[in-house]
């Protein structure tokens, strides 16, 4: 199957309308996007937009040989006019199986919000899910792997988790960003956030070859992602991870008795989490990085440092130059192997403190210099390095 985008954004369009966000300030030209609508084999249509025609003209193609229009979302405001010789927009009942005589077969997948996702299998056999902007399968399971997938990466990532637990995408599936909105900066961060996911973003006017090999995005397998305080670290580490099933989140802070403020923070980080993430609280984290298991999550290494330096009593100078030092460099040592051998996907996200002030006290400071060394023994470990800044991700290794 070949298939056209005529449009690859939010059904408002990119930029949207009167919108005066910098993301939307800034697509313009080659960054614009229309609402997104897919041409197959020049005999299908999935989504009618406004400009389909142009829009299609543009690519080098022709609406003229269209036998079927098939809508997958409620379209709001005004009905869009539909072109000479088309025939009429319709939505197939979920469940159903519609036949068009171009020899291509949709079957109408259910899903979790309004609007029907299709499954289209060509004449040669190649299989396409496309999914509605915000929509994600509702009881698919056991489904052999797609050939292709073009989903709303950005805006549902746990519908593309939930297709990776139930089979439908497979290491060679191509998976498509579309739907793209304005909560994205297009450009280097839209391709990377994309990347995170294993899918991603291509240009309105794009023609694609279902089936055809195209590089999987090569995913990092370990990450390591560094901020300070309310920099937005641990939200750019959950993302990473936010289109993978059964993630396992490591909290290493544990709980701290009658301090409400650690109680909201905690609380904040668990409401944010998908309901399918398990949580485990512990700070032995090589004995994890060892066993197999599905990806992890573990936030921060500044609190498990801390641990590590209570249990070798750090904070006492005696206690530190009679052994102390000795045995937090070993227990150190003892992670970074663990990350350097393991083979899990993990992505560790840590804090950066090494650029404020200099800490007043000889233990502050000493657990300033061993944070530093900490972090730059697990960025050695690790294929991917971020440096999160007021909620902007700089990339340091890839």
């Amino acid at each position: 199957m070949e298939l056209t985008l005529l449009g690859t954004g939010t059904p408002e369009g990119l930029p949207r309308p009167g919108c005066p966000c910098a993301a939307c300030a800034v697509s313009v030209g080659a960054r614009a996007r229309a609402a997104t609508a897919v041409l197959v084999d020049g005999a299908l249509l999935l989504d009618l937009t406004p400009g389909a025609v142009l829009a299609a003209a543009r690519a080098g193609h022709s609406l003229a040989g269209v036998r079927q229009v098939l809508l997958t979302h409620p379209h709001d405001g005004p009905a869009v006019e539909l072109p000479p010789g088309l025939p009429a927009a319709g939505r197939v009942p979920d469940g159903r199986e519609l036949a068009v005589i171009s020899g291509h077969r949709v079957r109408a997948v259910p899903m979790d919000a309004p609007g029907t996702g299709y499954e289209v299998t060509g004449p040669d056999g190649d299989r396409l899910l496309y999914l509605p902007p915000g929509g994600s399968p509702a009881g698919e399971s056991g489904v052999r792997p797609y050939d292709m997938v073009l989903a709303d990466v950005l805006g549902r990532p746990d519908a593309l988790a939930r297709l990776r637990a139930s089979g439908a995408v497979g290491p060679a599936t191509d998976v498509i960003a579309v739907h793209i909105d304005h909560d994205t900066p297009p450009g280097s961060e839209l391709d990377r956030r994309c990347a995170a996911a294993g899918a991603r973003a291509v240009p309105d006017g794009a023609t694609l070859i279902v089936g055809e090999y195209h590089a999987v995005p090569d995913l990092p397998r370990r990450t390591l992602v560094l901020g300070g305080a309310r920099s937005g670290k641990s939200v750019e580490a959950e993302q990473r991870l936010g289109a993978f099933p059964e993630v396992q989140y490591v909290a290493t802070g544990g709980t701290r008795e009658g301090d409400a403020d650690w109680a909201a923070r905690v609380s904040l980080h668990r409401d944010r989490r998908p309901g399918s993430w398990r949580t485990l609280e512990t700070c032995e984290l090589a004995p994890l990085l060892a066993a197999e298991g599905p990806p992890l999550l573990i936030d921060c290494l500044a609190l498990w440092l801390t641990d590590a330096m209570d249990r070798v009593g750090a904070w006492d100078e005696d206690t530190w130059v009679n052994g102390g030092q000795r045995r937090l460099r070993e227990r150190i040592a003892e992670l970074v192997a663990a990350v350097r051998a393991t083979r899990r996907t993990v992505v560790a996200v840590s804090n950066e403190v090494g650029s404020g002030v200099v800490p007043a006290t000889p233990a502050g400071r000493r657990f300033r210099d061993e944070l530093g060394r900490l972090n730059a023994a697990v960025a050695g470990e690790c294929e991917h390095v971020l440096l999160v800044v007021a909620g902007q991700a700089i990339v340091l290794k890839q």
